[in-house]
């Protein structure tokens, strides 16, 4: 083996800047990571069956940040860096949103339904929209394996899946905005919930609710933390669901890296909401 001669050797000035160029590499990372996930797309999980049958506990997806503009809530940590509301913009109806709660700033995520100047009302169930019934027809059965992360809720038939599994039946039913927007929701049958208002949505806030209308805490509830989001205000938007980009039923385990794989539902990444 030949030895590195003195001339050979890094000298501490070149060593010293090396490593000021290579810290100088991490800081613009970190700011091009920052800017990306404050002002362009973020990185959001679904913790909960709340917005179940569209989104499922185990998935993960990506949020548009620009939508609605930008706040301190848009940053990292909600820093109080940007003063109100810059761009501002409001939602539609029917659109997949993330917001902070009113109360204890964690991340929920729930549907538009009012805008300020709506009446919002339910009556046995049937939601309305300023006195007018939204369109609901009942359509096929919502069918959901039963997982590490997924469960039967109280009104589910729960089933065997024919492979030896098991799997949730829920009854399914598919809403039409005036706009004609539609998507699909879970109702479990008679419930306190299914009885709400009229109350008109005032200036500046949103009205939101679940999908999984019968095990959601959302703007039928007031808020408190852990709990019911109230009227939501515009101010606490963080972005619009925009895709899915992993979904895990809850069976990987780390030490066991091709569960990472089995655990995957493949058929579920790259949806559009």
């Amino acid at each position: 083996m030949t030895p590195v001669s003195e001339a050979e050797a890094p000298k501490p000035e070149e060593q010293s800047e090396t490593l000021g160029s290579f810290l100088l590499f991490l800081i613009k990372l970190a700011l091009v990571v920052l800017i990306f996930r404050s002002f362009i797309f973020s990185p959001f999980s679904i913790p909960s069956e709340s917005m179940l049958p569209r989104l499922m506990n185990g998935d993960y997806l990506v949020a548009a940040k620009w939508p609605y503009g930008y706040s301190d809530y848009s940053l990292p940590f909600s820093a109080p860096l940007i003063p109100g509301r810059l761009f501002a913009d409001q939602p539609e109806r029917g659109d997949v949103v993330i917001f902070k709660h009113p109360i204890d700033n964690t991340d929920y995520i729930k549907r538009v339904i009012g805008l300020p100047g709506d009446t919002v009302a339910m009556r046995g169930g049937q939601l309305f929209i300023n006195g007018e019934p939204v369109a609901k027809q009942r359509i096929e059965d919502f069918v959901i394996p039963v997982s590490p992360n997924t469960d039967c809720a109280w009104a589910a038939v729960r089933e065997t899946d024919g492979e030896g599994g098991e799997q949730c039946r829920y009854a399914r039913f598919r809403e039409t905005l005036p706009s004609g927007r539609s998507y699909d929701i879970l109702d479990f049958g008679p419930t306190p919930q299914d009885d709400y208002g009229p109350r008109i949505v005032p200036e500046g806030t949103i009205f939101v609710m679940g999908d999984n209308r019968d095990n959601s805490q959302d703007s039928r509830f007031p808020a408190m933390p852990g709990g019911g989001v109230g009227l939501v205000p515009q101010e606490n938007l963080v972005g619009r669901a925009s895709a899915i980009m992993w979904s895990t039923d809850g069976s990987a385990e780390w030490i066991k890296p091709w569960t990472w794989f089995t655990a995957a539902r493949w058929s579920r990444i790259g949806d559009g909401l």
